[in-house]
């Protein structure tokens, strides 16, 4: 079973992360969250990527 999703630049949680927080698509910062790829995505660009958040992906 895989372990939990790690942002991909610090290999750390979300909840621990001290990165900047940006979306990898737009470079927004409103509402970024960590994804299934390790990597932020703002709500518009994960819906359009179809990309799932981190927590929901560990959590399956």
């Amino acid at each position: 079973m895989p372990g939990p999703i790690l942002c991909s630049q610090c290999d750390k949680t979300e909840s621990n992360c001290n990165c900047d927080k940006y979306c990898t698509i737009c470079k927004g910062q409103i509402n970024v969250k960590l994804c299934a790829d390790g990597l932020y995505y703002c709500p518009d660009c994960r819906e359009a990527c179809d990309v799932a958040l981190a927590n929901e992906y560990s959590e399956h």
